[in-house]
């Protein structure tokens, strides 16, 4: 089965200081679908201060329908359904989220991959060479404008 992978538009008028957070946010808000469609979620960060940053995100982010989720050692032998780490995986999961500037060198393991393009045109050119990369992987890559903000984005982004 070929990996797909969608890249989501994001919003163009964010300011420099909000794309982080907007990707964040829109990382949570994947997460929770892909969690209520019985999908496991590794959701792949740059660094731990980003992936401690995304835990507490995804603690404040629905207050009326929890997340399970976890970071590396912490929760349920094979993990939550949302894995949060900046190190390589440890459990199967069909669902990436890549927050990072690179392609994972572990994406093949993944039927589904989610990325995103900020507005920010640095960030927009290292999102252009991650198409490439999963191209040249052979993966089927697609691109989407991102959904609207909804109460739980637009809260997130105000905390």
């Amino acid at each position: 089965m070929q990996t797909q992978v969608m890249f989501y538009l994001l919003e163009e008028d964010a300011k420099h200081e909000q794309v982080a957070e907007q990707s964040h946010a829109h990382a949570c808000l994947q997460a929770a679908n892909f969690y209520r469609q019985n999908q496991r979620v590794f959701i792949y960060c740059a660094d731990q201060q980003m992936a401690h940053q995304l835990d507490e995100l995804l603690w404040a982010f629905e207050p009326d329908s929890f997340v399970p989720h976890n970071l590396p050692g912490e929760g349920p032998k094979n993990g939550a359904a949302v894995e949060i780490s900046w190190q390589p995986p440890t459990n199967r999961r069909a669902i990436l989220i890549n927050l990072t500037s690179t392609v994972p060198h572990f994406a093949n393991q993944f039927s589904h991959i989610v990325d995103f393009v900020p507005s920010d045109e640095t960030l927009k050119q290292q999102a252009r060479e991650r198409y490439k990369g999963y191209r040249q992987w052979g993966f089927q890559v697609d691109n989407q404008t991102a959904p609207q903000q909804s109460k739980s984005i637009n809260a997130l982004q105000s905390s």
